[in-house]
């Protein structure tokens, strides 16, 4: 188990811009997923997960199998670690200089837990960075539910959060997903590399969720920016985890089911030799992509013959982090200047009362 995580940001100097923000917000918060750190913790992780949600226990028993491959530990804190240091690291070096803490919706560090150290430390206002690039109930209003629960579980006193918008046309995304799938196709012998189709692979979600948001359709935005940057023209958005009961419609069509798909839309002779699978709705390696992808999925083209290059995620690339950084600053400023490419446009900074629904009929 995890301790509560604050990293304080070492006092500011004269000759690093803070653009007068220490009175309006005086922390950010890291607001992750959270993982399981041992085989102990796997049960109780992914019953923290699936609490409240139709999702059958065979199921959460076939999931809590796939981190047995791993020793019943998850990449995703060590890699959230990894990103603080970096943010740290950013902020004191171009501003804002503000401490950074770290809590989760699902296992340690606690979101409650964080907080309350927050107060007692005498924060009052703090920019929540959610590791989430996407508007849909599962990477954003749950978010923001479990932010208010927290404060509510904490007590009196606990930090005003508000969270910074979602980044799937930001330039910087963008550029490292361009990075990241040029260095994938480069891994593939330039005769054929021009046929490879690259497949973009998300988070399933229940279809009655995706049709109150605007996911699918950020997603496909993503992927038309990026493709777009890589010079490409032959892509697919496609979909894995899902995790519902069979007789739920979930967003379609599932990574290993399009890629046979693919290999047996054409002759043998034609069928591709290679793919690039670009897990974008992904951050950082979590247990979904290293076990669904780099496990089933690969399994999958071991089958058909096919060769499968998987696309690194952003993780603590130095764009990413600035990113980040540069939303933090857009935030807590009050910057009218906006970054996002693209059709859309900057997202809003405010959630509306009812955006984001879950898509769950309601109860009485």
């Amino acid at each position: 188990m995890t301790n509560v995580t604050a990293t304080n940001v070492t006092e500011p100097d004269a000759n690093v811009p803070d653009a007068g923000l220490k009175d309006a917000y005086d922390a950010v918060l890291i607001v992750g997923f959270g993982g399981p750190e041992g085989p102990d913790d796997v049960t109780p992780f992914l019953e923290n997960v699936l609490r409240g949600k139709n999702v059958p226990r065979e199921r959460m028993l076939e999931v809590a199998e796939h981190y047995d491959h791993f020793g019943g530990v998850s990449p995703l804190n060590d890699q959230v670690r990894a990103l603080l240091a970096a943010l740290v690291a950013r902020l004191n070096e171009s501003g804002p200089r503000l401490p950074v803490y770290w809590g989760n919706r699902n296992w340690h560090p606690m979101l409650a837990d964080t907080l309350g150290q927050m107060r007692d430390d005498g924060i009052k206002r703090a920019i929540a960075l959610v590791l989430a690039g996407y508007s849909s109930y599962s990477s954003c209003r749950q978010y923001r539910e479990d932010i208010a629960k927290a404060q509510e579980a904490s007590g009196e006193g606990v930090p005003r959060v508000d969270k910074i918008r979602v980044f799937y046309n930001h330039p910087l995304f963008v550029d490292v997903w361009v990075q990241r799938v040029n260095a994938a196709l480069a891994k593939i012998p330039e005769a054929r590399r021009g046929a490879a189709p690259i497949v973009y692979c998300a988070h399933s979600i229940p279809a009655a969720m995706a049709g109150g948001c605007k996911y699918e359709a950020q997603l496909l935005e993503a992927c038309r920016l990026v493709s777009e940057g890589a010079g490409r023209g032959d892509w697919k958005l496609v979909y894995q985890s899902r995790s519902g009961p069979p007789t739920q419609p979930w967003l379609e069509p599932d990574v290993c089911d399009y890629l046979r798909e693919l290999h047996a839309a054409k002759s043998p002779a034609e069928a591709p030799t290679d793919v690039v699978i670009a897990p974008i709705g992904f951050l950082s390696d979590h247990m979904e992509v290293m076990y669904d992808l780099d496990t089933e999925a690969q399994a999958v083209c071991d089958e058909l013959g096919m060769k499968l290059v998987r696309a690194a995620t952003p993780g603590t690339h130095p764009k990413m982090v600035e990113m980040f950084r540069q939303l933090i600053e857009e935030r807590v400023g009050g910057s009218s200047d906006r970054t996002a490419i693209g059709r859309d446009g900057p997202s809003h900074d405010v959630c509306p009362e009812d955006c984001c629904p879950s898509g769950r009929p309601k109860r009485g």
